[in-house]
């Protein structure tokens, strides 16, 4: 065999070694990326994102950031469930359901994202923009609707910073998550 034909074999090993090793880092950096994005509980989360129009990528992003999935997540201060509401916004949503649930029923996955997914909607309807939800749905209503009336941190009726650091890194990561579900699922 000449040392040219020697040379091609030897190329051609090299660039299908290459293109295996890409083939085989797409498909596990893919798996690795839906494994750190699961979409459990997606039926639920479809029926509620169909009925209060919230998108699907926006529900799952929470839930990630706000319990990583585990329905019996409490924090500190209280908040519940796989979204983590806290039990006074639960009995204001009550409120405007007339549903009759307990604060306790907040640990079932189909009660929790039913009203955290309403929630949701609620900002958004209010607000019209899902950064400024989700910086509500951290930092609370009342206290966006203040943020709103500085004009040191609004313009044209949108948040351009957020004063509380926390709120700020919290509404970048469900962002980042709502993208990285829209990326891997093609939710919308």
């Amino acid at each position: 065999m000449s040392r040219a034909i020697k040379r091609y074999i030897a190329v051609m090993a090299l660039l299908l070694a290459v293109l295996l090793a890409a083939i085989a880092y797409v498909i596990i950096s893919g798996y690795i990326a839906r494994m750190l994005h699961p979409t459990h509980y997606a039926e639920l989360v479809g029926e509620c994102a169909a009925e209060f129009g919230v998108p699907r990528s926006v529900i799952f992003a929470v839930i990630k950031t706000e319990s990583s999935f585990r329905p019996n997540a409490v924090s500190r201060a209280g908040a519940t469930g796989l979204m983590q509401l806290m039990p006074d916004t639960f009995s204001w949503l009550l409120s405007k359901t007339g549903d009759e649930y307990t604060v306790e029923d907040l640990r079932d996955p189909a009660v929790n994202i039913r009203y955290g997914t309403m929630l949701l909607a609620v900002l958004y309807n209010e607000f019209g923009s899902w950064e400024t939800a989700l910086a509500a749905y951290n930092a609370g209503l009342n206290r966006v609707r203040i943020w709103l009336s500085d004009p040191e941190i609004t313009k044209d009726g949108e948040l351009v910073a957020i004063p509380y650091p926390e709120t700020d890194n919290y509404v970048k990561k469900v962002a980042a998550a709502a993208a990285e579900y829209r990326r891997l699922y093609g939710f919308e």
